[in-house]
């Protein structure tokens, strides 16, 4: 049985690249049992949607910058 250091490690792990086969069932099995982890999980995915609205912001941010910049030439 998974414990809850090693599924907070594959779903941190999961974020970065495709787990295997093995990880991935026994961490939804884990994760079926345990809200702590199931918490974690969900946090996690907030977090990065978060990060990657931020980025896509700044980017939009800094090409209406350049925009501003340049009409004020």
């Amino acid at each position: 049985m998974m414990n809850c250091q090693q599924a907070t490690r594959l779903l941190s792990d999961a974020q970065e690249h495709e787990l295997s086969l093995k990880d991935r069932a026994t961490l939804k099995f884990h994760v079926m049992m345990c809200s702590g982890c199931r918490n974690f999980g969900k946090q996690m995915g907030t977090l990065r949607d978060i990060a990657h609205s931020y980025a896509k912001g700044l980017d939009n941010d800094s090409a209406e910058q350049r925009s501003d910049d340049e009409q004020h030439k």
